[in-house]
Order: C-alpha cells, then structure tokens, then sequence
C-alpha cells in the first residue's frame, strides 16, 4: 500500500559537502508518473539527553545558536561521528557539555527534525544517577550548564528561552510520564 506514495530517485547532483551536512538535489519519479526535484540535506544523526539529578532536576545548557541569533536553553546533544553507537555518543556529549557522566542510562526513542528535507535523526536518552566527570567542549562550542525543576523548565518552553523540538520533545515525555 504505502509504495503507491513511494518517489524514485532518478538523478542526484551533491550540491554541497559540509562538516555537518550535505545537500543535494534529487529529481524523483513521482507516484502518478510524473517528475519533480526535492531538495535533500543529509545528517549523520544526533543523540539529546535527558540528564537527571539526584533532586530531580533537569541539566540544560544556554547556547548561542547562529541561525536564529539568539541564546536558547536545550538539553545536552550533539552529532554522532561516522559508524559511532548512539548511546556511546549520549554519554561522550553529556560529560563533554555538562562535566557529568551517568550511571545508569535508558534508551527512550528515536525521531526526524525535519522529514520533508533532511534525513536527521536524533536518539533520545535519559541520563540519571549522575556524578562529575569532566568538561571538554569543543574549542568552538561555549555553553553554560544550569539545572532547572520540570516545572521551570515548562516556564522556559512558555517564554521560549527552551525553543528547540528536541528539548520540547524530551519535556514532553517526563510531563506525560508524570500523569
């Protein structure tokens, strides 16, 4: 049923290759015959953690983000390296972020950014029983780490200092576990 929505891909020009992302131009067979080109941004994916304290509050980081020209607040994430596990990523970019590393871990789910341009897909996860670790941004990566009640973090989300799908996603799901 579903291959009668399904496009062929009939030509495919790499329009840029970048550090993070890549994009091409597809020119497809659509579903009644005829052609059309979709714009295509290739991502290696990304992991964003829900990291837990011990008083059951949540570590977030206020980061410049250049397209929208602003600072928002987000939960710790970051890119996967080529062929990296998704759970290994989880743990390098919260100690990298936040200087705090997790005892126990739980794979919660996975979802696409954008699905009507890019192939991203983010693993979510949630991080608890924390302890220090060690720090180590990336030298063009500044954050400040701050911890928040769920409560204050449903604040954020209304004032929008909290901006992003991946850490209104991740909200979502402790409000809906809290029911």
């Amino acid at each position: 049923m579903m291959e009668r929505f399904t496009e062929k891909t009939i030509k495919k020009d790499l329009i840029y290759k970048g550090r993070i992302i890549d994009l091409s131009l597809h020119e497809v067979t659509l579903p009644n015959g005829g052609t059309s080109k979709r714009e295509i941004v290739n991502h290696p994916g990304a992991v964003a953690v829900i990291a837990v304290t011990e008083e059951n509050k949540l570590i977030l980081v206020n980061q410049y983000r250049k397209p929208l020209e602003k600072v928002i607040a987000e939960i710790p994430a970051g890119k996967l390296e080529k062929g990296e596990d998704p759970l290994e990523c989880a743990k390098r970019e919260l100690e990298e972020e936040t200087g705090f590393i997790a005892n126990k871990w739980t794979d919660l789910s996975s979802f696409y950014t954008s699905p009507g341009f890019a192939d991203e897909l983010i693993y979510l996860f949630l991080a608890e029983e924390l302890s220090e670790g060690t720090e180590n941004l990336d030298e063009d990566e500044f954050v400040e780490c701050f911890e928040v009640t769920l409560d204050e973090a449903e604040r954020l989300i209304k004032n929008q200092s909290i901006h992003d799908a991946k850490t209104i996603i991740a909200l979502q799901y402790l409000l809906l576990q809290k029911k």
